[in-house]
């Protein structure tokens, strides 16, 4: 790589604002890096060229020339990373080429959209549970824990075909995986015991299945020798994980966000229709993975005019993309009539853009329609500046959402 005096560039990854949730990043940090492509120092050593505007990352995203392989040397690595398994495992989010289509194409089916709204009657029993037990236990309630958590839990749980009676044991194993604070022997702790956990299950589908995905799987790809059992172990864990993680987050963000809002809020209770409009403006609003997206050059190329060698890492840092003042006029605004708002890349961009985001979207309408219309009068314990973040989550969120009603 180009010599650099790294100690001299601008530390990344950034942190929005204590005091509003809503800010990916902070002013000064925003006025630095926005526009042109520049460098970054990242937190494991080294540095990367940052892509920010909307147009280059979807440039670079889409492009064949770089590699999501966190373990090939001088991969950009922004979060603590186990070390490196057997190459053929399930963890095909850091794959590339043939061995990333081979696993992406067993679960294309499956999350196809027609297929998400023959369970959305499930997603909306799921809801409805939890809001309801919300309610039974009385105000004031951490609507983050008693409904954003559990909510995207249940249903990952019915979809996969895992015991809902386990969610406490993958929810905690899951938070350590997604906290940048965590070492990597602490992330290859709960990897294993995720792993442990998910490896029960299996042999439990082989002998009895059931009308889930893992079930499937196991009777379509590991009898037939397709798929090996520990490549099913950890495809289930990045499903389990992913599955819940991101959309616990989005829910919790979205209500507080609605919360800040109510003529909003009161405006979805009132036509439901307004909800998936309102959510590709929360997607684009919120985007909850404020780390970005590290990827490494293969070759030379060129991004938003700037020469990229080969050995190079690069980080397309999503949440500035999707407020672009260039694609999205007044872009710090949340404003659910954005016509241009379905033009985010809050789930990515390109062969990599998240398989599990047409459930993710149903998820987040569901939850907040049913939201509105069971709590009329909602409303938040804590002003904006005082409802704990997790700002060093690899997909940002809040602690705790303190209503009553």
């Amino acid at each position: 790589m180009t010599d650099v005096d790294v100690a001299e560039l601008p530390a990344y990854p950034f942190i929005g604002p204590d005091d509003n949730p809503f800010i990916p990043v902070k002013g000064a940090d925003l006025d630095r890096l926005e526009g042109p492509v520049g460098k970054v120092r990242l937190p494991f050593g080294g540095w990367a060229w940052l892509i920010t505007r909307h147009e280059d990352v979807r440039q670079l995203l889409r492009h064949p020339g770089f590699s999501s392989d966190q373990y090939k040397p001088g991969f950009p690595v922004l979060n603590p990373i186990p070390p490196k398994q057997d190459d053929a495992s399930g963890l095909f989010i850091f794959m590339d080429g043939d061995a990333h289509s081979r696993f992406r194409r067993m679960l294309t089916a499956d999350f196809m959209i027609k297929n998400i709204r023959r369970i959305e009657p499930l997603i909306e029993k799921d809801v409805v549970e939890a809001l309801e037990r919300m309610r039974s236990r009385g105000a004031p309630a951490d609507l983050m824990n008693e409904f954003a958590l559990p909510v995207p839990s249940m249903t990952i749980c019915h979809l996969l075909g895992v015991p809902y009676a386990d969610h406490d044991y993958f929810q905690h194993h899951s938070r350590v995986i997604m906290d940048r604070n965590s070492g990597p022997a602490e992330v290859e702790a709960a990897l294993g015991a995720l792993a442990v956990l998910l490896g029960r299950l299996i042999e439990v589908k082989r002998n009895e299945p059931e009308d889930d995905l893992l079930s499937r799987l196991v009777a379509e790809r590991v009898v037939p020798g397709e798929l090996r059992e520990d490549e099913l172990v950890s495809l289930a864990m990045l499903l389990l994980v992913a599955g819940h993680e991101t959309t616990a987050n989005m829910i919790g963000l979205s209500a507080l966000v609605l919360l800040e809002h109510p003529e909003q809020l009161a405006a979805l209770r009132e036509d439901p229709d307004l909800a998936p409009g309102m959510v590709e403006e929360l997607l684009r609003y919120l985007t909850v993975v404020r780390t970005g997206l590290p990827r490494l050059a293969m070759e030379d190329t060129e991004i938003g005019g700037q020469k990229i060698r080969a050995g190079e890492g690069v980080v397309a840092m999503l949440a500035m993309s999707n407020r672009d003042g260039g694609v999205f006029a007044d872009p710090d605004e949340f404003d659910p009539k954005r016509r241009e708002a379905h033009r985010h890349m809050a789930f990515g961009f390109g062969l990599h853009q998240c398989i599990g985001q047409p459930l993710a979207r149903a998820e987040l309408r569901i939850a907040l329609v049913e939201l509105a219309r069971r709590f009329p009068e909602l409303r938040s314990e804590l002003s904006l500046a005082d409802v704990p973040q997790r700002p060093m989550a690899v997909t940002f969120g809040v602690a705790e959402l303190p209503v009553t009603w």
